[in-house]
């Protein structure tokens, strides 16, 4: 009767899987509302009159307060002071708040408001932003770009402050448990946020045959609702356990700026936050363009309006066979049985054919990208335990800096070579999308586990602030880039959507992509570079990042 009485919400396995999925959810959905115009950049500049200036520059405007304002850095402060409920609350209300800001913003309300009209006349000129070349704002950006810029921000504040709640509030519940499980879990389970958004947001933004970017937006509004409402059933469920065990909320050593001093002058620590900021620098400005992308380059024909591959009914049967290839491949990683293992991953193998079929069928480059995180959620359970058994995190750095200038140069050069090719196209579009996506698990399976490696540890949590900082400032930074490479090494396309030759639809569909990728294949060149003089550094000191995590 004690040991009942003594029993705690944590000593519960469904209880803390069930905190977990609460937490896992609302990251799941602020994933999918991260990249909710992503995959309709054509729609925006078709409907919104958004060129690829005008969209990058409101995509890297999610991180510019995390990154010229520190909001990242008082993030941690508000969670080191007030705890993991109060804070994820607020994060939830706060990526509500730039949620609905956004959708207002893409809205047809907006459009010949008052306050359209205050944006057009408005924040052309930023003092000192503009001086240092990294306003958020320009003359001429549209005034919808402009406020949904305010509003992604805004978002993006709310975003990163949940992502360092949800790795506490995972601590709080699984130390001493299945942490690194239940973490790999949360991670699987929010990238599959990318592929629904790439499914979902042009299916909302087309449904019933008339085009409405606001119904995208209007949804990820909604799932920002399901996020706040998740973080509230875990404030009272991580509230209970608190009453529970009797203790505080666990907090670690706040960010202190005696700190800086001793990171900064660690050379493994600047490899290490050089390579995250170059790597991610990769890949989730990529992705904001990968869709657009792909309809530039691939010979995609839509499906006859009345068949089965141009309904509504063939996206939800595509996502729910996408699930299964996530679930079976990711449960194939924790089955003690071969035959078991094998069962799932043959379901999981098929399952994807299948859906690769359909995305063939379909005709839709939205639904080819989807694709990417799926690879990643089988294999990186299997990269996390090789390296907390075997080692090697610096070689896998550089295995994933390889693989990331092969896929970037294949969408350069070798993807626009099948031009005309509908199947040989839509083939290497496939196998490089899968590999990148490959790649990408690399990096939280080697770099993130590396850093306790570098750092003393009670300047950890500080360690981690600054390359969390300094990585924002790539994904603010990459975007806007993107967007003004493609004007510039598009000219054509500028000059005829200013003298009205082109349409905007023709537009949309019609930019070279190739300096872009080599610009991002060059960033996998100089985390190659760096990748090699981390390992050169790791033989000369010592510092055991090609050795096991577990001994």
């Amino acid at each position: 009767m004690t040991q009942e009485i003594q029993k705690t919400l944590r000593d519960s396995a469904a209880m803390r899987w069930t905190a977990l999925l609460l937490l896992a959810l609302a990251m799941f959905c602020s994933y999918i509302f991260m990249d909710i115009l992503s995959p309709i950049k054509d729609l925006m500049l078709s409907e919104r009159g958004w060129d690829s200036t005008a969209f990058g520059t409101m995509q890297g405007s999610e991180v510019f307060l995390n990154v010229f304002v520190f909001f990242l850095i008082f993030a941690g402060i508000i969670l080191d002071k007030m705890g993991v409920r109060f804070t994820a609350v607020l994060s939830g209300a706060v990526m509500l708040v730039g949620a609905v800001i956004k959708w207002y913003a893409v809205s047809e309300s907006f459009m010949g408001s008052g306050l359209e009209t205050w944006f057009t006349n408005n924040l052309n000129y930023i003092p000192i932003f503009d001086e240092l070349g990294v306003s958020p704002f320009y003359e001429g950006m549209p005034a919808s770009a402009k406020f949904a810029a305010c509003g992604f921000m805004i978002f993006g504040c709310g975003c990163e402050m949940a992502g360092i709640t949800v790795s506490r509030g995972i601590v709080k519940w699984f130390k001493g448990r299945e942490m690194a499980l239940a973490m790999g879990s949360e991670m699987a389970l929010a990238r599959l946020g990318v592929a629904t958004c790439m499914i979902f947001s042009p299916f909302f933004a087309k449904l019933g045959g008339h085009i409405s970017v606001t119904r995208s937006v209007a949804f990820g509004v909604v799932l920002m609702c399901i996020a706040l409402i998740m973080f509230i059933v875990y404030f009272f469920m991580d509230k209970k356990l608190d009453a529970q065990t009797g203790e505080a909320e666990e907090k670690d050593d706040p960010f202190k700026v005696s700190d800086i001093g001793k990171i900064l002058t660690d050379s493994g620590f600047w490899l290490v936050a050089l390579l995250c900021v170059l790597y991610y620098s990769a890949i989730f400005p990529f992705q904001k363009y990968a869709v657009n992308m792909l309809q530039c380059n691939l010979t995609l024909t839509a499906p006859d309006a009345d068949s089965f591959w141009a309904s509504p009914t063939v996206t939800i049967v595509q996502y729910v066979i996408m699930l299964v290839v996530a679930a079976a491949g990711f449960a194939s990683n924790f089955q003690k049985k071969s035959s078991s293992r094998y069962s799932l991953l043959a379901i999981s193998v098929l399952a994807l054919i299948t859906y690769c079929y359909m995305g063939y069928m379909r005709q839709s480059a939205e639904s080819i990208f989807a694709v990417f995180p799926l690879l990643a959620v089988l294999i990186t359970p299997i990269l996390g335990s090789y390296v907390d058994h075997k080692g090697k995190a610096a070689s896998m750095l550089v295995l994933g800096s390889l693989l990331l200038i092969a896929c970037h140069l294949t969408f350069a050069f070798v993807l626009p070579a099948f031009s005309g090719n509908t199947v040989g196209g839509i083939i290497v579009a496939y196998v490089t999308i899968l590999v990148l996506g490959a790649s990408f698990s690399l990096v939280p399976a080697s770099l993130w586990p590396s850093v306790p490696k570098l750092v003393e540890p009670k300047i950890i949590g500080s360690a981690y602030a600054l390359i969390f900082w300094i990585q924002n400032i790539g994904l603010w930074l990459f975007p806007l880039l993107i967007g003004k490479v493609l004007d510039k090494t598009n000219p054509d396309i500028v000059n005829g959507l200013a003298n009205n030759a082109i349409t905007p639809e023709q537009a949309a569909v019609s930019y070279d992509y190739t300096w872009p990728l080599v610009m991002l294949a060059g960033l996998g060149v100089a985390a190659l570079l760096l990748g090699l003089l981390l390992k050169v550094v790791d033989k000369k000191k010592g510092l055991g990042l090609e050795e096991p995590n577990i001994k």
